[in-house]
């Protein structure tokens, strides 16, 4: 499969008449690199120079201007996995100084430092799935990776619109965790900051890591990797690999042990709940296919600062937001942290078996419920993300002319769109479409009971447990009524013909085993009245 996506990829490239684009300006920073007369590679990074031309806010740029922003040498490279196969590259790059040192600098009014990324946005032809998580998110977590959007040329040659992206590192204004040196080794500074991973061995710190002691569901041939990201690999010290080690094991084995929801001595015991929640919202309203599984970083605090596990930041979106055609697919509907490993079991990477055992824990589920209903109100309303969209489709009016005149992909599949849209427009209004049903079915999904509501007369019976596996029980406030009848269907219509035995005068059982994961309904008939109870399969 991987050999056929490479050849598909090198035809495309030879046969696609890519356009010249005559670029001269833009509304959006202009970003000049010059590698002078060396080729960008995957490793090493090559020194080159680079120019940013920022006029400020409405103001044209011109590629005739001063460079008012940045006028330095980078060290750059290639960047990324998957994405390295389109013809248009994402790179990465380091700002130095004339001496080739590292050198901190401001970007297009982002904080100071040395190490960022170029996202080259080419199989998302809304050009802003990336740029749309990260904001979303940086609204609500701790942390999010902050973007500007530019225009790019290499060498004269124009690239098209690329998102200027902060790379995920240690820094007190990015992952804001402790400094670890060399020497510290003990103590309290041996406790913290570390960042892991869940990614493809690719790129930095490559292999440095280990494999889970506990596999990521019964039966798989898999293995969870980890990896450290910070301290890096050349850096970190024996006892430093050894700490972390053995801590994440702890945290595993309080995930993977009986009394996993016990508030004191369960897994809250190490991780913050919140930017676990956090960290699951934003992922499950983008529906990421790569979520829990890949681009999946968290960080440990040194201990005399909390010392608890915190989830992101999050990365990586542009099969988010319905672009998908493959496991998980496009469509709105379907939780990724319960459907991947059943859909996609085959993958290399599949989900961990921590995230379901998150969601089994009845507490913590009802909290993130409670807390996707308190972000609807404000940050995750249809109106603010549809006014993001709108701001930034307005901003690459222009600019978007150019990227498909260069990249002219427009009307055309490119791996893996699950929809193809003829224009930009369409496009953008795909992606508006997709997570105003996204929404509608995660309300559906998390909704949560008012408690001040008073039952209904009407509601004769309880459904537990719930989410429920394998079986789940009718417990009536009556005796079962003789002329029952039960009907059980998902979202889709499907309807799932089901094995029920009746265990007392008051209680049925149901044996959903074979149904799949996600949301379910069971509609009870009674003298020609209806009654749906919804039910979350695991």
């Amino acid at each position: 499969m991987r050999l056929l996506f490479t050849l598909a990829y090198s035809l495309f490239f030879i046969v696609q008449n890519f356009g010249q684009v005559n670029f001269t300006k833009s509304n959006l920073p202009i970003i000049l690199i010059n590698t002078n007369g060396q080729q960008i590679q995957d490793e090493p990074k090559i020194i080159a120079d680079m120019k940013i031309i920022y006029n400020g806010p409405n103001i044209e740029n011109k590629i005739s201007d001063t460079a008012n922003e940045y006028n330095n040498r980078i060290g750059i490279e290639y960047r990324g996995s998957t994405s390295q196969g389109f013809p248009k590259k994402p790179f990465g790059f380091e700002t130095l100084n004339a001496s080739g040192e590292n050198n901190d600098v401001k970007l297009l009014g982002m904080p100071k430092e040395n190490d960022w990324t170029l996202n080259a946005t080419y199989n998302d032809k809304s050009l802003m799935r990336d740029g749309l998580a990260y904001i979303l998110a940086g609204n609500i977590m701790e942390y999010a990776p902050r973007v500007r959007y530019t225009e790019l040329s290499i060498n004269n040659t124009y690239q098209g619109i690329y998102l200027l992206v902060e790379k995920i590192k240690r820094d007190k204004a990015r992952v804001d965790i402790e400094k670890m040196e060399t020497s510290d080794n003990s103590g309290d500074a041996l406790t913290g900051g570390y960042i892991i991973k869940m990614d493809k061995e690719t790129g930095s710190n490559s292999g440095e890591g280990w494999n889970s002691p506990y596999k990521p569901f019964n039966g798989a041939w898999q293995n969870t990797f980890f990896q450290c990201e910070y301290p890096n690999a050349s850096d970190i010290t024996s006892q430093q690999k050894d700490y972390i080690r053995n801590h994440i094991n702890q945290v595993e084995n309080s995930i993977a042990s009986q009394n996993f929801k016990d508030p004191i001595n369960g897994y809250r015991k190490y991780i913050d709940t919140k930017s676990l929640m956090d960290f699951i919202i934003i992922n499950e309203l983008t529906k990421n296919p790569d979520a829990y599984r890949l681009s999946t970083f968290f960080y440990k605090e040194r201990d005399s600062e909390g010392g608890k596990i915190k989830f992101g930041p999050v990365w990586d979106f542009n099969l988010g937001f319905g672009n998908v055609d493959y496991c998980t697919q496009g469509n709105p509907e379907g939780l990724v942290i319960l459907n991947f490993n059943e859909v996609c079991s085959g993958d290399w990477w599949v989900v961990h078996f921590w995230w379901k055992k998150f969601i089994q824990d009845e507490f913590f589920y009802t909290e993130l419920k409670h807390r996707w209903q308190a972000l609807r109100k404000k940050e995750f309303s249809e109106e603010r993300i549809n006014f993001v969209i709108d701001s930034i489709s307005t901003m690459l009016g222009e600019a978007q002319v150019r990227n498909f005149q260069q990249w002219p992909i427009l009307g055309q599949y490119v791996w893996p769109n699950y929809y193809v849209g003829q224009t930009y427009g369409e496009e953008v209004n795909y992606l508006k479409s997709w997570i105003k049903n996204r929404i509608k079915y995660l309300d559906l999904v998390w909704e949560v009971k008012d408690p001040n509501t008073v039952e209904m007369e009407e509601d004769l019976l309880r459904l537990l447990p719930n989410p429920a596996k394998n079986r789940a029980t009718l417990d009536f406030k009556h005796n079962i009524p003789s002329d029952l009848q039960i009907k059980i269907f998902d979202l889709g219509g499907s309807v799932f013909l089901v094995d029920y035995s009746k265990i007392s005068e008051k209680k049925m059982e149901l044996d959903i085993s074979e149904i799949p994961s996600g949301l379910i309904f069971i509609n009870v008939i009674l003298e020609d009245k209806s009654y749906t109870y919804k039910l979350i399969k695991n």
